[in-house]
């Protein structure tokens, strides 16, 4: 299998989380966090927690616009792609895909998790960590369109992978995508 930088894209509860779980798990690649970049620097600081971070994260956005998460992680990206593939978590504006694109071409690829609203309402209402209402979920949806530019990368994923079912189908999904990266060997 060729290597390949992965970012799995999605709004709030269309299930990024288990999907990358389930590939860091299945492929044994380094995961990279976004907002790491972020958490280190607001506890090198000393201000770890919410309000040391948000300022951190304006601090970087100021410096860079919104390519700046890609930027802070840009040299564990390559670090970690010398050796393996590697996955990306957190990764959402258009500025990101574009920096990634520009850096790794053909070797970056974008899998978007798709849910529909109401999938998405039910499972935030139910989810054990950092639960939302569907207010809660409408705004975060705008907020992460409208200010994060996060609808680019999902529209311009190389796979979508539809999840209204459970995560035996999500997987199975996920199965068939890297079948087809194995392929391309």
């Amino acid at each position: 299998m060729p290597k390949v930088i992965l970012a799995i894209v999605g709004l709030p509860g269309a299930g990024k989380t288990q999907t990358t779980n389930y590939l860091v798990k299945k492929t044994g690649w380094p995961k990279i966090y976004f907002g790491q970049a972020v958490v280190d620097e607001a506890a090198r600081r000393g201000t770890p927690g919410e309000a040391g971070e948000r300022a951190v994260r304006e601090e970087f956005r100021a410096k860079d616009g919104m390519a700046a998460m890609a930027i802070a992680n840009m040299p564990g990206i390559k670090s970690a792609f010398q050796n393996k593939s590697v996955i990306l978590e957190s990764m959402y504006s258009w500025e990101e895909y574009l920096e990634l694109k520009k850096e790794f071409a053909e070797d970056f690829k974008v899998l978007a998790i798709y849910s529909s609203p109401q999938t998405r309402i039910a499972r935030m209402k139910i989810r054990p960590e950092r639960p939302l209402t569907e207010q809660e979920l409408v705004s975060r949806d705008y907020s992460q369109i409208e200010n994060l530019h996060q609808a680019g990368p999902i529209a311009r994923a190389d796979w979508t992978v539809v999840n209204e079912g459970g995560l035996e189908e999500l997987f199975e999904e996920i199965n068939k995508i890297m079948e087809t990266l194995k392929s391309k060997d």
